[in-house]
């Protein structure tokens, strides 16, 4: 990752600092976690949940709203938030759990489960704008929280780079839709490859009966 210099590191470690409000504001509390999640609005795929708890002292440059981030930046963020965090948990509902009880609940579940992944049980919970039903955690929602807490990103990104691999393999195996580029969001091609080949393994059913 390339470093930063002078009064472009101070800028960046300015906003760091910055991302870091929610977590001061209740780590008096013990093991702040993060929580946020990709893959809501896709037609194909699962829906991934990520939970994140940072070192206290936690400076790790470059953190933000995934969908800010460029793929390569995401990437290497990733590698260096795994590594750093006192723990991490991962969720994931497939297109057939999403189905079977709408996407919200299934964000619902994945998010869960990403929290009993935690190696550690957090104290609070800082949530990308919902509050999960069935958790006895001190729950904070923030909106927008990816892009205004720095666990809250930390989670973004690993959520993202985790499903965004799992649409590339899924890629690989059902060639057609451009699982790859699109990541199962509904684009033109994605559509296209749908009324061409039908639906595959990994479709949302709920989600594209107005394509097929």
């Amino acid at each position: 990752m390339r470093e930063l210099k002078g009064e472009k590191l101070e800028a960046e470690l300015k906003r760091i600092e910055a991302l870091k409000q929610y977590e001061k504001e209740y780590e008096h509390l013990g093991y702040v976690c993060g929580i946020d999640e990709v893959g809501r609005g896709p037609f194909a795929g699962p829906v991934v949940a990520c939970a994140v708890i940072l070192p206290k002292d936690c400076n790790i440059l470059y953190i933000n709203d995934s969908k800010k981030l460029s793929e390569k930046r995401r990437e290497e963020l990733y590698d260096i938030i795994i590594k750093e965090a006192v723990a991490y948990g991962i969720g994931i509902k497939d297109n057939n759990r999403i189905d079977e009880i709408n996407i919200l609940r299934a964000t619902y579940e994945a998010m869960r489960e990403a929290i009993s992944n935690l190696s550690v049980k957090p104290d609070v919970l800082l949530n990308d704008a919902v509050t999960i039903p069935g958790v006895d955690i001190k729950q904070v929602p923030i909106i927008k929280g990816d892009a205004k807490s720095i666990s809250i990103g930390a989670a973004s990104i690993v959520a993202k780079v985790t499903r965004d691999r799992m649409m590339a393999e899924f890629d690989e195996k059902y060639p057609g839709y451009e699982f790859a580029k699109n990541k199962g969001y509904g684009t033109a091609a994605h559509i296209e490859g749908l009324k061409k080949y039908g639906p595959c393994e990994i479709h949302r059913r709920s989600f594209i009966h107005n394509y097929i």
